[in-house]
């Protein structure tokens, strides 16, 4: 695009702190730098968010940052090597805070919240059946599932083009979901949803991590900001600080049976760490305990799930959304209940294979389950 700049965001080095002062006179004064702009240049909703706008588009002077990554302030100038200085020049005075990162302690109600919305995103619990159903056989685990980058190959990347008079704006960028981004965008930029035209430069890979919004509101900001348009893009590093990751999680289970191996009762406890922003923490905690039970038939459960806000890098979707994390502490204990009653992996399995008809611990009936047995 003629007379194109490129654009860039300046991102917090600690995981909590209250920004004390920001000055970005310095960026100004560099040759080539046509804009700076920061939380108070931000037309309309301060914040954006896929379920719950909780998110600032930049933390503001007074305010916190709650991860280490997030944004304070974005630049547009005539070359990347342009924004790179620009940014470096930027000052940034941090109170820094300490910060919550063991998500056990964000359940606790004594834990002081770093958000106004509170240190829990949902608490849920499914409890079904006769809660004295016993076996005479009983394993238990907790399994740790870490964090994961989708880490697609071909990273964030966006063009804006502003519309004469600033009045609107058009974004190319690769995105899962143009109609989501089209909305969150339209109301921090403050005009209305039609104002703001998305063309897919191809969704590339995302496997969830695309969900979210990344550098759209930034490049757009940018756009208007300088009446000329912006392109945008991040390096390996920075796109790991930039989208959502896979939720670490910690997950307790125990499962009752019969000396036969047949499943009587499932306990659990499931405790997703979301990081610092809300994204689809909920929806992936659902996910996780309505799926703890695995393609198994289990008529009894007690299962109580937190989903919570820590100073870590924000999480949300990726692939299998909440489930891959319960199937890695399900089939750990199949292959534990296998052993404790002298069945093969496979056999105990077999035994217990959920069929079409059969209801879940959720009480929804499933009538159009995978053949268990056959897979």
């Amino acid at each position: 695009a003629e007379h194109a700049l490129w654009g860039a965001t300046l991102r917090s080095p600690h995981p909590r702190a209250r920004i004390v002062r920001l000055d970005v006179t310095p960026a100004w004064q560099i040759d080539g730098v046509e804009t700076v702009i920061t939380a108070q240049d931000v037309p309309g909703q301060p914040t954006y968010g896929l379920i719950i706008a909780d998110q600032p588009v930049f933390a503001a002077v007074g305010g916190d940052v709650l991860y280490a990554g997030q944004p304070i302030a974005a630049v547009a100038a005539d070359h990347p090597e342009t924004c790179r200085r620009a940014l470096e020049a930027i000052i940034v005075e941090y109170e820094v805070l300490e910060p919550l990162t063991d998500p056990e302690r964000a359940i606790d109600p004594a834990t002081p919240p770093i958000h106004p919305d509170g240190n829990v995103f949902r608490h849920q619990r499914v409890i079904t059946g006769d809660p004295d159903a016993q076996g005479v056989v009983s394993v238990e685990g907790t399994y740790e599932i870490g964090m994961q980058d989708q880490a697609f190959l071909g990273l964030e990347a966006a063009l804006a083009l502003p519309d004469p008079g600033g009045t609107g704006v058009e974004l190319y960028v690769a995105t899962q979901w143009l109609h989501e981004d089209r909305k969150q965008i339209a109301a921090c930029l403050g005009v209305p949803e039609e104002r703001v035209r998305l063309t897919l430069g191809g969704v590339g890979g995302a496997f969830g991590g695309r969900e979210d919004i990344s550098l759209q509101v930034h490049c757009c900001l940018l756009a208007l900001a300088t009446g000329r348009p912006i392109k945008m893009q991040y390096g390996r590093e920075e796109s790991f600080l930039g989208h959502i990751h896979r939720h670490p999680a910690s997950i307790w289970l125990r499962h009752h049976a019969t000396r036969d191996g047949i499943i009587r009762r499932i306990e659990a406890r499931l405790v997703f760490d979301g990081g610092a922003y809300a994204s689809t923490s909920s929806a992936v905690l659902i996910n996780g305990i309505t799926h703890i039970q695995g393609p198994c038939r289990c008529t009894s459960a007690t299962v109580d799930g937190w989903a919570v806000r820590t100073n870590n890098p924000p999480c949300g979707a990726m692939r299998g959304f909440g489930v891959v994390q319960a199937c890695f502490a399900h089939e750990s204990q199949m292959d534990k209940l296998a052993a404790a009653v002298n069945l093969s992996p496979v056999e105990v399995r077999l035994r217990n294979a959920m069929r079409t008809g059969d209801t879940l611990i959720t009480g929804q009936v499933v009538d159009s389950v995978a053949p268990v047995e056959r897979c």
